[in-house]
């Protein structure tokens, strides 16, 4: 049963830019019949799009929330060996996309639930399953709104099932990006005098960008469990121009940055936007925010901790260097922690895998977790 209800997991194509719907169903279906209320959270903004809350046991913040995400990144240009959406088995392994990241954890959830009957539950099991998390935890942001508007406590133990090789982690950095437009004056080419070149005025805000980026690789954290405890920065996207013979006067650059986990997430965008305008440009400039992933940061020796730890392949507490939903749900009350079968090592990639070992590892980590917290 686990591993058919992996391969018809991996077999819903829930690449993130199509809809999640007829998944959404299928786990509706199967966590009711294991005895769960499920609400349904259709996106406002995008059809075929939606988040899931299943519960089961009387309302607890002493319970537990299980949550992961049923979008996927895309297959397209990456050299599978194999069709990315059928689960194929080779040496232990179970190829396809999503096996680690992270429908393997939805499999493993169902299997050890199943194993528990509804009129066991003494404290609450929350399950939140969302959408979008690929292309920014979007899904889970929309969620968090519209479950903080009910007033509605989830329980405080929080485990986000992403792919770890079960390592504990309780911190992740965020993911935040700006965009920076700039705006000339059109000319032809043989008289540059005449117009204001916005992409000789986005070298220099590009040059600030570099020099802010500098300064903040030597402004570290005290995260001993961060790989880079700085904020990453990178120049990702610039555009402008529109002929070799005209002088441009449009240039948009985008950037991304990475907020450590305890700071406030916009606070890079406002010294960047303030040095930028700053500068001595002839060129318009409008700075704007384009997404904010905030970051997470749960503390050290929680309950759900010391019960991971049992399962945990390395008895070390660490941080996680990917952006997860964890940062949306710790605002609604959650401390999350980040544990799961799986390496995100092979997530995004051709060949994504999980071996079956840590499969059945995990479904016996689940049952025991919410046994103990649940029953």
């Amino acid at each position: 049963m686990l591993v058919d209800d992996l391969s018809t997991l991996v077999g819903f194509p829930t690449v993130s830019n199509r809809p999640v719907v007829e998944l959404a169903a299928w786990l509706a279906q199967r966590f009711e019949d294991l005895g769960f209320t499920v609400e349904r959270f259709q996106d406002p903004d995008e059809a075929g799009k939606c988040s899931l809350i299943c519960t089961v046991g009387p309302p607890s913040v002493n319970g537990l929330v299980l949550s992961g995400h049923m979008d996927v990144v895309p297959t397209e240009g990456q050299p599978w060996t194999s069709d990315p959406f059928v689960l194929t088995e080779r040496d232990g392994r179970l190829y396809g996309r999503g096996s680690a990241d992270m429908k393997g954890f939805f499999a493993c959830t169902l299997a050890a639930l199943a194993r528990i009957p509804a009129t066991a539950y003494k404290r609450e099991l929350t399950l939140i399953w969302t959408h979008d998390e690929e292309v920014g935890c979007l899904g889970s942001a929309k969620l968090v709104r519209a479950w903080d508007a009910q007033e509605r406590p989830l329980p405080r133990a929080c485990l986000i099932g992403e792919p770890t090789d079960f390592k504990i982690l309780r911190m992740h950095p965020g993911h935040v990006g700006l965009e920076i437009a700039l705006t000339g004056s059109a000319a032809h080419s043989s008289r540059p005098d005449l117009g204001c070149n916005a992409i000789e005025a986005a070298a220099d805000v590009v040059s600030e960008t570099r020099a802010l980026a500098r300064e903040l690789e030597g402004e570290l954290a005290n995260l001993p469990e961060l790989e880079r405890p700085w904020v990453a920065m990178n120049v990702a996207n610039i555009h402008g121009g529109s002929a070799i013979n005209i002088v441009p006067d449009r240039c948009v650059v985008q950037v991304g940055y990475r907020p450590l986990p305890g700071t406030d997430p916009e606070e890079v965008f406002r010294r960047l936007r303030d040095r930028v305008m700053g500068l001595d440009l002839a060129a318009h400039v409008e700075a704007r925010l384009l997404r904010v992933t905030p970051s997470m940061l749960t503390e050290t020796d929680t309950e759900l901790q010391h019960l991971l730890s049992h399962h945990a392949s390395d008895p070390v507490i660490g941080a996680a260097g990917f952006a997860t939903d964890g940062a949306n749900l710790a605002k609604l009350g959650c401390a999350p922690l980040i544990f799961g079968p799986g390496s995100i090592d092979v997530a995004h990639q051709a060949d994504e895998y999980v071996p079956l070992s840590q499969l059945h590892q995990a479904v016996d980590a689940i049952e025991g977790i919410v046994r103990t917290r649940c029953c």
